[in-house]
């Protein structure tokens, strides 16, 4: 594909806008995207990195919200104890200096993580298909482990039993299915 600015070079570029649900495609080549991009894609904003994206999402809590007693106190500022970055060097640089960070700034990022992740903090991963299936069913078997001693605990043998013959036929499920071949 021809870049559509100059008509000279391939678009190497490629560029999706959704403003308001309306979407918007931008193939350009480098040089009319450095020239032009900033215009037309970035709104004027000059120099615009992924840093300036992360330290935008961080902003999530509005400074109205302190108390107006506490307006004339420093603020505290949060350091890693490891590496001795600070939140706002975060911010600025939009990556951590340890593997520590995450623990020392975990309370400012977990507003940015359900906010980039639907409201869900925990990450859970993906199965691949092919054997997503019998991972599943041994996770629902290790649940039903523990759901049957805990009937055997408070002495509930019939509960107990049925839930020993859930796990059977789930184990035989998966057995059926490996002797098959997948």
């Amino acid at each position: 594909m021809i870049c559509p600015e100059c008509n000279q070079r391939p678009a190497t570029l490629h560029f999706t806008k959704i403003v308001n649900g309306e979407k918007t495609e931008f193939h350009l080549c480098e040089k009319c995207a450095h020239e032009k991009g900033e215009m037309f894609i970035l709104n004027g904003s000059p120099g615009f990195s992924i840093n300036n994206l992360i330290a935008g999402l961080l902003n999530v809590e509005p400074k109205y919200k302190s108390n107006p007693q506490d307006a004339f106190k420093p603020q505290e500022v949060i350091q890693c104890s490891h590496c001795s970055m600070t939140f706002p060097q975060f911010v600025k640089v939009g990556r951590f200096g340890c593997a520590k960070c995450y623990e020392a700034f975990h309370e400012q990022l977990n507003p940015l993580l359900k906010k980039v992740h639907s409201g869900n903090t925990d990450h859970i991963g993906k199965i691949p298909k092919r054997i997503g299936g019998s991972i599943q069913t041994r996770k629902t078997i290790d649940q039903l482990k523990e759901k049957m001693k805990e009937f055997i605990a408070s002495e509930e043998f019939e509960q107990a039993a049925q839930v020993r013959d859930e796990i059977r036929l789930l184990e035989k499920k998966i057995n059926e299915s490996s002797d098959g071949g997948e």
